[in-house]
């Protein structure tokens, strides 16, 4: 990623800044975009890589860092290694088959507790669902709950679920 043009940019502001003003501080206007370029690459760079480092955040399993390459930021995104193997999770429930298109669907409105809902994100977002869907599971779950299912796992390709 080449900076220069971001400088460039600053000092182009800074020039037509001044030449609203005297020639003495059109003269000084000038002299302070070189001045100041050391310090505006660096907070730059600072700035790409505080980005980067959010960005890490919320990516799963994928670092993503800043690197110089003569005197060039480059950003880098890279697979983090995997660790020793974990334990098995518990099986989770399948997701309940969406109702046949002819019975509709209706809408709900849910007061949820703020502490409580954030709970129900955070277990949709576990399981790669929507909360929706994991709503549905549950309530299917608690009504009708001979419905359940075992998830089989055999090596690494195959996988689902059984009834």
């Amino acid at each position: 990623m080449e900076l220069t043009q971001y400088v460039e940019a600053l000092r182009g502001s800074l020039a037509a800044a001044g030449q609203a003003a005297a020639d003495d501080v059109r003269s000084a206007a000038e002299r302070l975009s070189y001045a100041v370029e050391p310090s505006l690459r660096l907070t730059l760079l600072e700035a790409l890589g505080d980005a980067a480092a959010e960005i890490t955040t919320q990516l799963d399993g994928v670092v993503v860092e800043v690197r110089l390459r003569g005197g060039d930021p480059e950003m880098v995104a890279t697979e983090t290694v995997a660790g020793p193997p974990q334990p098995p999770q518990p099986p989770t429930p399948p997701v309940p088959p969406l109702p046949p298109e002819d019975e509709g669907t209706s809408r709900v409105s849910l007061r949820l507790p703020e502490t409580l809902k954030v709970r129900v994100e955070e277990a949709a977002a576990a399981e790669g669902m929507s909360v929706n869907a994991w709503l549905i599971r549950a309530v299917l779950q608690t009504l009708e709950p001979q419905r359940s299912s075992t998830r089989i796992t055999i090596g690494r390709n195959l996988s689902g679920w059984v009834r």
